[in-house]
């Protein structure tokens, strides 16, 4: 007796689904335009400098865009023939430190003010968003002689001080905003658990306010790092100068050295770059903080 085997009964393949077309309207292709035109006015600059600082010395004057051959070693004799990499150093320090000064002073303050409902609170953030529209070029001559009767010229503590000083009401307020939005009753669950307020403040607030710290960090660390009045005023070793008044030392009186110039302002933007680009997603979210309830 012969046995028969069992046929598969497999379901047919499901049909290929066509993802459908993506109608082109004009609207949208007039947006696309202008949002490419926007972005190519912008970069313009950008390609600019980065072609002028690979262009070799006996070109800088041609009217072509394009040079005939690029100069790579302009961005290694930059280094060599300027305190650039010292300046790049103290411009390290100096945004750096900055930085982590603000963070350590900002936090409790906002969190602090975005907590507790005490008195004067909102006089308190007034004064805080005033403090903002201090420019260093106006207190400029009193830094200078404050810091000369206290010896601290020519030194990378005294623009860390300075660069902290003028971005703290920035923090602040926006650290403020953001802790504020964050509801109190995670933190009063985590007290009930037996942690303590700091610990609530550091193991459920500050991971929450993520995006805001980080907003707070990008824009400090810019600031300190474009930085050129205070730099120019209470620093004047070449060695001990922010990379900002290291580039302007490639002006001179008759002759500027464009190319060597622009090597350096390559060199300049490249770390913030980098920086903004690795967590703009945060910066996005913590700017648009509390907007949304």
């Amino acid at each position: 007796m012969t046995t028969v085997p069992p046929t598969s009964t497999a379901p047919p393949a499901p049909p290929k689904v066509r993802p459908p077309k993506r109608n082109f309207r004009p609207r949208t292709l007039v947006i696309t335009a202008v949002a490419w035109l926007l972005a190519a006015v912008f970069l313009a600059p950008y390609l600019e400098m980065v072609i002028t600082a690979l262009r070799p010395a006996n070109e800088l004057r041609d009217r072509t865009y394009a040079p005939d051959k690029l100069e790579w070693s302009n961005l290694v004799d930059v280094w060599k023939e300027s305190s650039l990499g010292d300046n790049l150093q103290v411009t390290l320090l100096i945004a750096g430190g900055a930085t982590v000064l603000v963070l350590l002073v900002s936090l409790p303050a906002a969190y602090y003010t975005a907590r507790v409902r005490f008195r004067g609170r909102k006089w308190f953030l007034l004064l805080v968003l005033v403090t903002q529209m201090f420019q260093p070029t106006a207190l400029v001559v009193g830094l200078y002689r404050e810091f000369h009767q206290l010896d601290m010229l020519n030194s990378v503590w005294t623009l860390i001080l300075c660069n902290a000083a003028f971005n703290l009401a920035f923090a602040v307020w926006i650290l403020s905003a953001y802790i504020g939005s964050i509801p109190p009753e995670l933190e009063q669950a985590a007290m009930v658990d037996g942690t303590s307020r700091f610990g609530a403040m550091m193991r459920v607030t500050l991971p929450l306010a993520l995006p805001g710290v980080v907003t707070a960090v990008i824009f400090t660390f810019i600031s300190s790092w474009n930085e050129f009045i205070m730099g120019l005023t209470l620093s004047t070793e070449p060695e001990k100068q922010p990379l900002t008044v290291g580039i302007n030392n490639f002006i001179g009186s008759y002759t500027v050295q464009w190319n060597y110039l622009f090597a350096a302002s390559v060199v300049a933007i490249i770390p913030v770059v980098i920086l903004f680009a690795v967590i703009e997603r945060h910066v996005v979210s913590g700017l648009t903080a509390g907007s949304v309830k």
